[in-house]
C-alpha cells in the first residue's frame, strides 16, 4: 500500500480541524490554518519521502490541496445558506 500526499493531508487536516473545534478559534484564522497544514504535510512527505517526489511538488502539491480543501469547504458553506 502506498501512501500519497494526499491521506497525510488529510489526516493532519482532521486532527487540526479537531483543534480549531476545540478551542473555538475563529473562523477568520481558517486560510492561516491551511497554510500551517500545508507546511507540516510538506515536512513530513519530505522527511519521508513519499512518493519520491521532488522537494518543490511535494510542497506545491501540499499547498494545492489545502486551499483547495478549504475553497471546497467555502463553497458548501455558501450553498447551505
Amino acid at each position: 500500500m502506498e501512501i500519497t500526499i494526499a491521506l497525510i493531508v488529510t489526516a493532519v487536516t482532521l486532527v487540526l480541524g479537531e483543534i480549531t473545534k476545540v478551542t473555538n478559534i475563529p473562523n477568520k484564522y481558517i486560510p492561516i490554518q491551511n497554510i500551517l497544514i500545508a507546511i507540516i504535510t510538506s515536512i513530513i512527505c519530505i522527511v519521508f519521502k513519499v512518493e519520491n517526489a521532488e522537494p518543490l511538488n511535494i510542497i506545491l502539491s501540499c499547498i494545492f490541496a489545502t486551499m483547495s480543501a478549504g475553497g471546497l469547504a467555502d463553497i458548501k458553506k455558501v450553498k447551505e445558506e
